[in-house]
């Protein structure tokens, strides 16, 4: 079921109507309730990936159930691992079967070896990357005894399955998302308002801001060999933020929906495109990700704790594992490599923290020459990285890069609406990048015309619903 369709439109109110006035005595039939909207939501794309769901969701809650029994070490670890190899297996199963073997076959070649191997016919199901990653944070909590396991299928089951954000994150941790539903909920009325609020300026990056640069990026790189110059440039633009409307826009709109149903999401976007790094862009870039490779793999691995170049391999196994785990595509790893060797400079001139304290122009409403020059430079890296993201295979991405150079004067022809809007993000985005909720700032700025900002941006939703574009996450 897509946010950007009739029927969840249909589905979310009647969803909030029975969650508070009918289920609202009771913590466990709330989350009962929540479970079963959240399976009918999945198993709206395909029973087979719900069943796909609920099998996961039950091995990790016995592996949870019994790491909290058992005393013996060596019984724990065993059960840890368990978790690890189902999890893991089930993802490479379903995402990367084809592309090793595929892979394995081209390699063998090379040395003028034939062999056939086994290919599945499956489908991806949609969202598995981010489910796995929540229920493994889960039983690597309880293993490392962060956290204890809870008794209650149905908590557990509500947790896992959580449809505002089942299908393309946040990803959360199980130590701040789970005891959210062990604790009475009551309706917040502010807290209410702030979530319509996300969920509105989420659907409008979707809507009309991702979905129109998406009309412009897709005929750049489905047809690059008949253009070259200022239409691929803008191509590459459009792509970067069509990609930052489209995922920071369901991010807003699972954190609105949650907010209605009295829950709290990580934050998952604070304006990348205002870094002035690479570091500070995967502090503000997909952070529940960034933060789960930051504890469950690159502190585990040493972190920054050890010498520099035993930290360069850490930071490089991540980005390298980042890559593969956004899909099953050399494009991938070479996005992730790509990231990998922009960091590695600020490693080496210990300068990855050099941004963290503040956003930029922190003091002042207009950033400085050298931070327009530092914001400008590290967008152009970023937007390299992304041809190879978005292109099908890396020959695709060089040729892209090829006929990009072939610049022969800059057109705008057909894309000036585009164009407008990604200006207009870059405006609003602006005046909201000290908060979390961009919208809240541009309400509280200008308090007269809220009703004339919300009417507005409801038109323009509508006059592009229809569309519905799939999110570009689903895929991964």
């Amino acid at each position: 079921m897509l946010f950007n369709s009739w029927v969840f439109l249909a589905f979310m109110p009647l969803v909030f109507c029975i969650y508070w006035f009918v289920c609202n005595r009771s913590l466990r039939l709330q989350n009962a309730f929540l479970a079963i909207a959240s399976f009918i939501f999945y198993g709206w794309w395909s029973i087979t990936f719900l069943l796909l769901l609920l099998l996961s969701l039950f091995v990790d809650f016995f592996v949870g159930y019994f790491l909290q029994k058992t005393e013996k070490e060596s019984g724990r670890k065993i059960l840890f691992i368990l978790s690890l190899v189902f999890n893991i297996g089930l993802l490479s199963i379903f995402k990367y079967f084809n592309f090793f073997s595929e892979s394995l076959k081209s390699f063998l070649q090379i040395f003028g070896l034939h062999a056939d191997f086994v290919t599945l016919h499956v489908i991806l199901p949609v969202g598995i990357s981010f489910y796995t990653f929540q229920s493994l944070s889960y039983t690597i909590q309880v293993y490392r005894r962060k956290m204890q396991a809870t008794t209650d299928i149905i908590t557990y089951a509500a947790y896992i399955s959580f449809f505002p954000q089942l299908v393309a994150g946040p990803i959360e941790k199980a130590i701040h998302f789970l005891p959210q539903f062990q604790q009475k909920r009551n309706f917040n009325y502010t807290e209410s308002i702030k979530g319509m609020r996300l969920i509105l300026w989420g659907f409008f990056k979707k809507v009309v801001i991702a979905d129109t640069c998406a009309l412009y990026a897709n005929d750049a790189f489905n047809n690059f060999h008949q253009y070259h110059g200022s239409i691929l440039i803008l191509g590459a633009i459009y792509f970067s933020f069509q990609i930052y409307g489209d995922f920071s826009g369901y991010t807003d709109i699972a954190r609105g929906l949650a907010k209605l149903l009295g829950f709290d999401l990580i934050v998952n976007f604070k304006y990348p495109y205002f870094s002035r790094n690479i570091a500070e862009f995967w502090r503000r870039w997909h952070i529940s990700l960034t933060s789960w490779f930051r504890d469950y793999l690159f502190i585990p691995l040493g972190g920054s704790k050890v010498n520099m170049l035993k930290t360069i391999r850490n930071i490089s196994i991540v980005f390298l594992i980042s890559g593969l785990w956004h899909g099953a595509n050399f494009t991938f790893i070479v996005w992730g490599a790509l990231h990998a060797l922009y960091y590695i400079p600020l490693i080496l001139l210990k300068k990855t923290k050099t941004f963290s304290a503040n956003t930029v122009a922190a003091e002042t409403f207009l950033p400085s020459s050298k931070e327009i020059i530092l914001m400008l430079f590290n967008f152009f890296l970023v937007t390299v990285a992304w041809v190879f993201f978005r292109s099908n295979n890396c020959m695709d991405a060089f040729h892209y890069f090829e006929r990009m150079m072939m610049f022969k004067g800059f057109s705008f022809t057909g894309k000036s609406d585009a164009f407008i809007l990604v200006l207009f993000l870059i405006c609003i985005d602006w005046i909201g990048r000290h908060n979390e909720n961009t919208l809240d700032v541009l309400i509280h700025q200008f308090p007269k015309w809220r009703y004339f900002i919300y009417v507005s941006l409801g038109l323009m939703i509508l006059a592009n619903f229809s569309k519905q574009a799939q999110f570009i996450y689903f895929q991964f």
